[in-house]
């Protein structure tokens, strides 16, 4: 996998577990709509990220008669299941919630202790989200902060990131919230801040299952693996001109490149074996991601 390890995940999960613990004391000592939003959030965040940890699991399995090319869309699956329950179990559940305190408002008791807890589980957040920025910004190399998130092949790390960021965000409105129902009042803001958490979850769940959804079908991979096919045959004429080139990421990590090529002519069938044998060498050697690499030659596309 691209980034060498899963440490990203394991990390959400070890701060998920001491979030979701703290605000689930705190929503119910306090009885906050917006606490409890967030408690739930953070609880299926640790769901989300034990199914990515399976989906990586499952990615690394060799290939086999079933499956020639392996397991890599494996984890493309389960981070889209992932995008599914950060919408319903954390979005739909809090705009619920929402919905039911602003017909129902209930005073928030103990609001220093909420406000306590919240901070706290921002300061965790926070640094999550602050290490899953520089590790972005490692990747991604001379390439757009944003632009990278989009074209990125690590959907486990896009979806990681993606709930790290949706948490600070709505534990920072959960926070703002809770100041506004304590100092007017007003039960309503709490509700309020449960319905912009919600808002917030399905936005970012809605965004990542578009993403992970191309990778899933079947998304070329990154337009430097075509460049690198065109440049490494141009060191190997006798494989020929390019007619056609394609490539589909399979995985994180494992890229197949399929190519028509019109050879040189007048050459011998074991000549021609040979070249594109050589060709194949030099292109993994320079791109190891390459896994699989068709070649059919052709006279014309």
């Amino acid at each position: 996998m691209a980034g060498g390890s899963t440490g990203h995940i394991i990390q959400s999960l070890v701060v998920n577990l001491a979030i979701a613990a703290a605000k689930g004391v705190g929503a119910v000592i306090t009885g906050s709509g917006a606490m409890l939003a967030e408690t739930i959030h953070s609880a299926a965040d640790c769901g989300n990220q034990l199914l990515l940890l399976l989906g990586v699991r499952q990615a690394a399995r060799p290939s086999d008669a079933t499956h020639p090319l392996g397991y890599g869309r494996a984890l493309y699956f389960w981070s889209f299941m992932v995008a599914l329950l950060l919408f319903s179990g954390g979005g739909v559940f809090s705009i619920y919630e929402g919905i039911h305190k602003i017909q129902h408002p209930e005073p928030v008791d103990n609001v220093w202790l909420a406000i306590g807890i919240l901070l706290f589980s921002l300061a965790l957040e926070g640094y999550a989200t602050f290490s899953n920025i520089k590790e972005a910004n490692t990747r991604r190399g001379n390439k757009p902060f944003f632009r990278y998130l989009r074209d990125t092949k690590d959907s486990d790390f896009v979806v990681v990131m993606g709930e790290n960021s949706a948490a600070s965000l709505g534990l920072s409105f959960a926070l703002a919230a809770l100041l506004m129902a304590y100092f007017t009042g007003d039960a309503r803001w709490d509700a309020i801040g449960s319905l912009v958490i919600g808002v917030i979850l399905i936005g970012v769940a809605v965004f990542l299952a578009n993403e992970v959804k191309s990778l899933l079908v079947g998304e070329a991979a990154d337009p430097e693996i075509a460049e690198a096919a065109r440049a490494v045959i141009q060191a190997h004429p006798k494989v020929g001109t390019v007619l056609n080139l394609i490539t589909v990421q399979q995985g994180p990590g494992e890229v197949l490149v399929a190519l028509k090529v019109k050879p040189q002519p007048d050459l011998r069938a074991d000549e021609l074996c040979q070249a594109i044998n050589d060709f194949e060498a030099a292109l993994q050697a320079k791109r190891p991601e390459i896994r699989w690499c068709f070649i059919e030659p052709d006279l014309t596309d």
